[in-house]
């Protein structure tokens, strides 16, 4: 290649791309296909939507996951009934709602020798949204703790309790809920 030529690169000269000159790929572009327009179209009578049926109608046809008439997939699955199940569904009365705290994430929140209730948790951002809800805050195991604190909640787990009580702490369950 001479030193007078200009230098391509990925097959377009960039001297010779202008405005004027900018527009869609070749194919990229097609006009829209009239429907019902005779049977020489291709798409005459009944316009490419077979002859009857919801397809063949407008509007927003089935729903998701309309199988036809079929039971459902969600449906066909088993499903227990009641709280007294790991697998169950809780419904109506039967649900039951606690705010999880770890004993980890108290090692990490409060210092030694805090007193934990459900206002300070609040504080500083381990149970959120619960001031209407009013759900009892309970404390699992979860994690390590090594200071003590005085933990004033409405559950605890047992391991939770001996964890703080290891760490020289106590726990005052609070209300009416008991230990879990």
């Amino acid at each position: 290649m001479a030193a007078d030529e200009p230098k391509v690169t990925g097959g377009v000269d960039p001297e010779e791309v202008r405005l004027e000159s900018l527009g869609p790929n070749p194919g990229a572009k097609h006009r829209r296909k009239r429907v019902g327009r005779g049977p020489g179209s291709g798409k005459g009578k009944t316009c490419g939507r077979g002859m009857k049926g919801a397809g063949a109608r407008s509007g927003p046809g089935p729903r998701p996951g309309y199988r036809g008439g079929t039971i459902p997939i969600h449906m066909q699955k088993g499903k227990l009934r009641g709280p007294n199940h790991k697998k169950s569904m809780p419904i109506g009365p039967f649900r039951t709602h606690s705010v999880p705290v770890n004993v980890g994430a108290l090692a990490k929140a409060f210092a030694a020798g805090d007193t934990v209730d459900a206002e300070s948790l609040a504080k500083v951002g381990l149970v959120k949204n619960n001031a209407n809800r009013a759900y009892p805050v309970k404390l699992l195991a979860g994690g390590e703790i090594t200071h003590a604190l005085t933990v004033r909640v409405e559950q605890a787990s047992a391991a939770a309790v001996a964890k703080i009580e290891a760490a020289g702490g106590s726990v005052e369950l609070v209300g009416n809920a008991g230990s879990e």
